[in-house]
């Protein structure tokens, strides 16, 4: 007879657990770089020499898990651009470090109200096990956008709360790797950051778990590499898996 999932021993070990949307929750990981390479590209067309934005490296070192303004800013940097920082009203463009932001806002956007985005599977089974066992969980994520892609995936009552970059705007979180974001949830979920697990594939958010003292930080490498894992243990993971649903046991009785 099989057994239902349940929480792998590791995951006993806390009280609450804290997800990353983009690349953990939901399959956006590549929208998202997607666009940020159109975005970055018209910038670095106008400056001779500069190779394009690489989908992979670059977005996996400098702007994955970051708020917008802080992934144009590193990225643009890791190139020696130093664009002025712009207004909260620039149009999307080239010439600031705003502009450049609002351009790929205006990618996404466009493209996740084209195409429905996916949600990983394992990650799902998993919500939904810790959402039957009652522990409390949130969702953290730099994007203004997760919110509405986890509702439009049909998720957000699984989480207790979810804490967006509407929210980190609103309540002036710094973004990652500081984890203020991280601890805004756990304090939310009423349970001390010490046991409270992170779920996080972004290099910048591993490193935030570190950082925050949280209790497990759990590192997901969807490339499933010894490259990948070994750059987020080197972040602060704890334990890497290739998918959340790894952190599910089942069997047979």
């Amino acid at each position: 007879m099989a057994r239902a999932p349940s929480p792998a021993a590791v995951l006993l070990s806390v009280h609450a657990v804290v997800f990353d949307t983009d690349g953990v929750i939901t399959d956006s990981a590549p929208t998202h770089a997607a666009a940020w390479k159109l975005a970055f590209d018209a910038c670095l067309d106008l400056h001779e020499g500069q190779p394009p934005f690489d989908e992979v490296e670059d977005y996996r070192r400098h702007v994955d898990g970051r708020s917008r303004m802080d992934g144009a800013a590193a990225f643009l940097a890791s190139r020696g651009l130093a664009l002025p920082e712009g207004g909260p009203d620039d149009p999307p463009g080239t010439g600031t470090v705003r502009a450049v932001a609002a351009r790929k806002d205006e990618e996404f956007t466009r493209s996740i109200r084209a195409r429905p985005v996916a949600i990983w599977p394992g990650t799902v089974r998993l919500l939904r096990v810790l959402h039957d066992a009652r522990m409390p969980i949130a969702a953290a994520s730099a994007s203004r956008h997760a919110t509405e892609l986890l509702a439009g995936a049909g998720l957000l009552d699984l989480f207790t709360t979810v804490v967006d970059g509407n929210e980190a705007r609103r309540l002036e979180l710094p973004g990652k790797p500081d984890p203020a974001l991280f601890t805004e949830a756990a304090r939310r979920l009423g349970v001390p950051v010490g046991d409270t697990a992170v779920v996080e594939d972004a290099l910048a958010g591993v490193e935030a778990g570190r950082r925050g003292g949280f209790g497990l930080v759990v590192g997901v490498d969807r490339t499933d590499s010894p490259e990948g894992a070994g750059d987020l243990r080197r972040h602060g993971a704890d334990l890497v898996v290739a998918d959340p649903g790894d952190l599910l046991i089942t069997g047979e009785d």
